[in-house]
């Protein structure tokens, strides 16, 4: 984890008083286990490879036989192909069984559910990368695990809890009250954190973003890839530079090689890591500090290639199967989330944790959009917009020409004027009253020639 002038591999006396008395006392009093967790985890890393996975499989088979019993979803799909649980004797058996889909959830969402904790069920809606929100339920428990295997990936990357930190962030849409404000700026405090909208980042205004960050001095940054990269190279285009910072973690999307010695000539003395989660289950995998690939989370995840291929260069690439072994409440086994990675062949770990690793993440690659005034938003934007719009069903966003756009949308039956109102007016905040937005009401969305479907296009030269 490299170090730097004001935190380094030591603790300061803040982040030794967030982790230890501060977060300690903020999760009793909302009666979480996140550090528990986290302790728990972070014994696991260490193990060998076969006792990780011997864990896993412990797990795995528990989850198996309490989906047969309480999950009505798992049971009809296994007895329709004749597989009860006591028919798993290998991960190749497993690898038999049926993948979940967003069609699946959304057909079967309450038959997901567990029995006996359906009632206590959180939720959340994904931003639809694939231009299909989707809601799904968790529990308390499998939040508070999810949160640990964050912090303990950040960590293998050098952003440790508590640490002085910028999040290059999609900042929240829509109006939101006083007291919400309030509420989030006093939680980023405690974690010593500030959030800089990049979704407003734009040519013009660059300067500001860059003086925001050098005057917050952070020791590590969480950032989309292209936000962090275009303000990267508008600093040393302009012959700055930020000292400082230990760490740089590219989220949202890929982090390619050749983007990392500019984000590391910008900010010096950073290095820069890859990471990879999605909404449904946060963080699957991260770099560690050696960036040999991205270390999975096998202790708290299953994670496959789905109709896997071998490549020239020896690796597996394939689409990606995800199973929560914690989230008791809707389980997501062998869920199918549209993104295509690939593996080391074979599977297996190296270095001093027992984990496994990915060596890319392939897919997820949205085009951007550009407003007129030299703003680039990431294809990210419009999933977070209107993931919480009642009635989107499907949506895709289409670029012309620098002011004239395209929004194809099938609508369900709670989609209404009040609805379009509000798209209408965020929409016009964000590209500008001299862009012209057609908004199209239509039946379905086809897909692209090569069977993918793409939640924005982008046809700029």
């Amino acid at each position: 984890m490299g170090g730097n002038a004001r935190g380094g591999k030591q603790m300061n006396l803040y982040e030794r008083a967030f982790r230890h008395a501060l977060f300690p006392a903020y999760e009793a009093a909302r009666g979480r286990h996140t550090l528990q967790h986290l302790r728990e985890y972070e014994a696991n890393q260490w193990l060998p490879a076969e006792q990780i996975a011997e864990l896993q499989w412990r797990k795995l088979t528990a989850l198996v036989a309490y989906c047969w019993e309480q999950v009505p979803y798992y049971r009809q799909r296994w007895q329709a192909i004749g597989f009860e649980p006591g028919d798993l004797r290998s991960m190749e058996d497993y690898a038999r069984l049926p993948v979940l889909t967003k069609a699946d959830i959304r057909t079967h969402f309450d038959q997901l559910k567990s029995r006996s904790l359906q009632h206590r069920l959180l939720y959340k809606v994904t931003g639809g990368s694939t231009g299909e929100p989707l809601r799904f339920g968790y529990t308390r428990e499998s939040l508070d695990r999810r949160t640990a295997v964050m912090w303990r990936g950040y960590g293998w990357a050098g952003a440790r809890i508590g640490q002085r930190a910028l999040f290059l962030w999609g900042g929240p849409i829509g109006e939101r009250t006083r007291i919400a404000q309030l509420k989030e700026r006093l939680y980023h405090a405690a974690f010593q954190r500030r959030i800089l909208d990049s979704f407003r980042m734009r040519e013009d205004n660059m300067a500001a973003y860059a003086d925001a960050i050098a005057n917050w001095r952070p020791e590590v940054i969480v950032a989309y890839v292209d936000p962090i990269v275009r303000l990267s190279e508008w600093l040393l285009a302009q012959g700055r530079t930020i000292p400082g910072v230990a760490a740089v973690l590219g989220a949202a999307e890929a982090l390619h090689d050749f983007q990392r010695p500019v984000i590391e000539a910008a900010f010096p003395g950073a290095r820069t890591c890859n990471t990879y989660g999605c909404r449904e289950f946060m963080l699957i995998a991260c770099e560690a500090e050696d960036r040999d690939g991205l270390l999975v989370s096998a202790d708290h995840l299953v994670v496959e290639l789905v109709n896997a291929s071998r490549t020239d260069d020896g690796n597996e690439t394939g689409e990606l199967a995800i199973t929560d072994l914690h989230n008791l409440g809707m389980p997501f086994l062998r869920y199918v989330n549209g993104d295509i990675a690939s593996r080391k062949n074979p599977w297996h770990a190296t270095g001093r944790r027992g984990l496994p690793r990915l060596s890319r993440i392939d897919g997820r690659r949205l085009d951007a959009i550009r407003t007129t005034d030299g703003r680039v938003l990431p294809g990210e934007f419009f999933p977070a917009m209107l993931m919480n719009v009642a009635g989107v069903r499907r949506f895709q966003v289409v670029q012309d020409s620098l002011e004239r756009f395209t929004l194809k949308l099938v609508p369900g039956p709670d989609f209404d004027a009040e609805q379009e109102a509000y798209l209408r007016r965020e929409i016009s905040k964000v590209l500008g009253d001299d862009a012209s937005l057609d908004l199209q009401l239509v039946d379905d969305i086809p897909l692209t020639a090569s069977g993918k479907f793409r939640v924005t296009v982008s046809r700029l030269p």
